[in-house]
């Protein structure tokens, strides 16, 4: 089997890459992450995640595209919560580049953090996987997301304090005013 693997950040990617290796699943990682703010921010998590992928060998497609305006105008404009369009934005395009690429499957680090909304990123992740007519590789990652961090720590790499949004970003210093804030 080959999959396309969504990344949003090295940190992210350290279980699950070593669970579908071990597997012996094929993958490559694919960088699309415009929601990440600020612009700063989206090439730490990217240069983090590169540097990850030349460590280990592995196969990474990085998008540097960056429509902040157009992301902020789909989460404002989101009906349900902000982050369905963050998750359906980037799921949709790896769906449809791995459709385009011949993968077997599409799936997501984002199914590693127990932060992150499970259940929206399945619901949304199979929606992409019907539209664009390829599977969406499930698995609960979470059940490695200690190793996930232990492996991060270990190979000293950056890991962010906020999931990657401005919204995002807002909240946790609000909710943490001691946080150091990103400059």
């Amino acid at each position: 089997m080959k999959i396309l693997l969504h990344a949003c950040c090295g940190p992210c990617a350290t279980y699950p890459t070593e669970h579908l290796q071990a597997a012996g699943i094929d993958f490559t990682i694919v960088y699309f992450n415009p929601n990440i703010h600020p612009y700063k921010e989206f090439k730490k998590r990217l240069n983090t995640l590169r540097d990850f992928c030349q460590l280990k060998k592995y196969k990474l497609i990085e998008n540097k595209d960056y429509p902040l305006e157009e992301c902020l105008q789909g989460m404002l404009a989101e009906p349900t919560i902000r982050c369905a369009y963050c998750y359906r934005m980037r799921l949709e395009y790896t769906a449809q580049l791995a459709k385009e690429q011949g993968y077997d499957a599409f799936s997501t680090t984002l199914l590693v953090s127990p932060y992150q909304k499970h259940e929206l990123i399945k619901t949304i992740a199979a929606e992409a996987a019907e539209k664009f007519a390829i599977p969406f590789y499930y698995e609960d990652f979470r059940t490695g997301y200690e190793r996930g961090v232990a492996i991060s720590q270990e190979l000293d790499m950056y890991r962010q304090p906020y999931c990657g949004c401005i919204f995002s970003e807002r909240d946790r210093y609000e909710k943490h005013p001691k946080v150091p804030k990103l400059s």
